[in-house]
Protein backbone atom coordinates (compact mmCIF):
# COMPACT_ATOMS: atom_id res chain seq x y z
CA UNK A 1 0.00 0.00 0.00
CA UNK A 2 2.86 2.38 0.82
CA UNK A 3 4.45 1.65 -2.57
CA UNK A 4 1.17 2.49 -4.33
CA UNK A 5 0.91 5.78 -2.44
CA UNK A 6 4.50 6.66 -3.40
CA UNK A 7 3.79 5.82 -7.05
CA UNK A 8 0.68 8.00 -7.04
CA UNK A 9 2.61 10.88 -5.48
CA UNK A 10 5.38 10.54 -8.08
CA UNK A 11 2.81 10.54 -10.90
CA UNK A 12 1.16 13.69 -9.48
CA UNK A 13 4.56 15.40 -9.35
CA UNK A 14 5.28 14.38 -12.96
CA UNK A 15 1.96 15.86 -14.09
CA UNK A 16 2.67 19.07 -12.20
CA UNK A 17 6.11 19.36 -13.83
CA UNK A 18 4.53 18.65 -17.24
CA UNK A 19 1.95 21.41 -17.00
CA UNK A 20 3.66 24.03 -14.82
CA UNK A 21 7.16 25.45 -15.02
CA UNK A 22 8.09 27.56 -12.04
CA UNK A 23 11.25 29.53 -11.43
CA UNK A 24 11.58 32.37 -13.90
CA UNK A 25 9.25 35.32 -13.97
CA UNK A 26 9.97 36.34 -17.56
CA UNK A 27 6.61 36.79 -19.32
CA UNK A 28 7.90 35.44 -22.65
CA UNK A 29 9.06 32.11 -21.20
CA UNK A 30 6.77 29.10 -21.69
CA UNK A 31 4.69 28.23 -18.63
CA UNK A 32 3.32 24.79 -19.50
CA UNK A 33 3.53 21.97 -22.05
CA UNK A 34 0.48 20.32 -23.60
CA UNK A 35 0.37 16.50 -23.88
CA UNK A 36 1.00 14.96 -27.30
CA UNK A 37 0.50 11.68 -29.15
CA UNK A 38 2.92 10.69 -31.93
CA UNK A 39 2.14 7.93 -34.42
CA UNK A 40 4.64 6.92 -37.10
CA UNK A 41 3.61 5.22 -40.33
CA UNK A 42 5.71 4.12 -43.32
CA UNK A 43 6.58 7.61 -44.58
CA UNK A 44 4.43 9.86 -42.38
CA UNK A 45 4.26 10.98 -38.78
CA UNK A 46 0.98 12.12 -37.19
CA UNK A 47 1.16 14.33 -34.11
CA UNK A 48 -1.86 15.23 -31.96
CA UNK A 49 -1.46 18.07 -29.45
CA UNK A 50 -4.17 18.60 -26.78
CA UNK A 51 -4.96 22.34 -26.79
CA UNK A 52 -8.49 22.86 -25.43
CA UNK A 53 -9.32 26.53 -25.06
CA UNK A 54 -6.54 27.74 -27.35
CA UNK A 55 -7.68 29.75 -30.38
CA UNK A 56 -6.55 28.14 -33.64
CA UNK A 57 -5.32 31.45 -35.06
CA UNK A 58 -2.90 31.85 -32.14
CA UNK A 59 -1.11 28.52 -32.69
CA UNK A 60 2.35 28.59 -34.27
CA UNK A 61 3.92 25.44 -35.72
CA UNK A 62 7.50 25.23 -36.98
CA UNK A 63 10.35 22.75 -37.36
CA UNK A 64 13.94 23.22 -36.31
CA UNK A 65 16.78 20.66 -36.44
CA UNK A 66 14.64 17.54 -36.07
CA UNK A 67 12.19 19.16 -33.65
CA UNK A 68 8.56 20.05 -34.18
CA UNK A 69 7.79 23.17 -32.13
CA UNK A 70 4.21 24.11 -31.25
CA UNK A 71 3.58 27.33 -29.32
CA UNK A 72 0.74 29.69 -28.44
CA UNK A 73 -0.99 31.21 -25.45
CA UNK A 74 -4.11 30.16 -23.58
CA UNK A 75 -5.69 33.32 -22.16
CA UNK A 76 -6.84 33.44 -18.56
CA UNK A 77 -10.66 33.44 -18.47
CA UNK A 78 -10.79 36.16 -15.81
CA UNK A 79 -12.23 39.28 -17.42
CA UNK A 80 -12.37 41.74 -14.51
CA UNK A 81 -10.90 42.40 -11.10
CA UNK A 82 -14.29 41.67 -9.57
CA UNK A 83 -14.11 38.03 -10.65
CA UNK A 84 -13.98 35.56 -7.76
CA UNK A 85 -11.73 32.66 -8.68
CA UNK A 86 -12.66 29.50 -6.79
CA UNK A 87 -10.31 27.12 -8.58
CA UNK A 88 -7.89 27.25 -11.53
CA UNK A 89 -6.47 23.83 -12.40
CA UNK A 90 -6.15 24.30 -16.16
CA UNK A 91 -2.78 25.83 -17.07
CA UNK A 92 -2.90 29.27 -18.69
CA UNK A 93 -0.35 31.52 -20.28
CA UNK A 94 2.24 30.97 -22.97
CA UNK A 95 3.24 27.43 -23.85
CA UNK A 96 5.81 25.83 -26.09
CA UNK A 97 6.16 22.14 -26.77
CA UNK A 98 9.32 20.85 -28.46
CA UNK A 99 8.68 17.42 -29.92
CA UNK A 100 11.57 15.28 -31.12
CA UNK A 101 10.64 13.64 -34.40
CA UNK A 102 11.88 10.23 -35.55
CA UNK A 103 15.11 10.36 -37.55
CA UNK A 104 14.73 12.09 -40.92
CA UNK A 105 13.61 15.32 -42.57
CA UNK A 106 9.93 16.22 -42.59
CA UNK A 107 7.52 18.46 -44.43
CA UNK A 108 4.23 19.60 -42.85
CA UNK A 109 1.43 18.29 -45.09
CA UNK A 110 -1.65 19.11 -43.06
CA UNK A 111 -2.60 21.06 -39.94
CA UNK A 112 -6.13 20.59 -38.55
CA UNK A 113 -7.52 22.01 -35.31
CA UNK A 114 -10.72 20.30 -34.15
CA UNK A 115 -12.33 19.53 -30.80
CA UNK A 116 -9.46 21.12 -28.88
CA UNK A 117 -6.75 19.06 -30.58
CA UNK A 118 -4.19 20.18 -33.12
CA UNK A 119 -3.48 17.32 -35.51
CA UNK A 120 -0.38 17.58 -37.69
CA UNK A 121 0.51 15.29 -40.58
CA UNK A 122 4.14 15.30 -41.64
CA UNK A 123 5.75 13.47 -44.53
CA UNK A 124 9.30 12.23 -44.47
CA UNK A 125 11.33 13.66 -47.36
Amino acid sequence: MWAEACEMLERAQQLQRQFFRFGHSVAAEPRWEPPVDILAYADEVHVAVALPGVAAEHIEVRTDSGLLIVSAKRALPVTSRATAVHRLEIPYGRFERRIALPEGRYQLLEQVYANGCLVLRLAQR
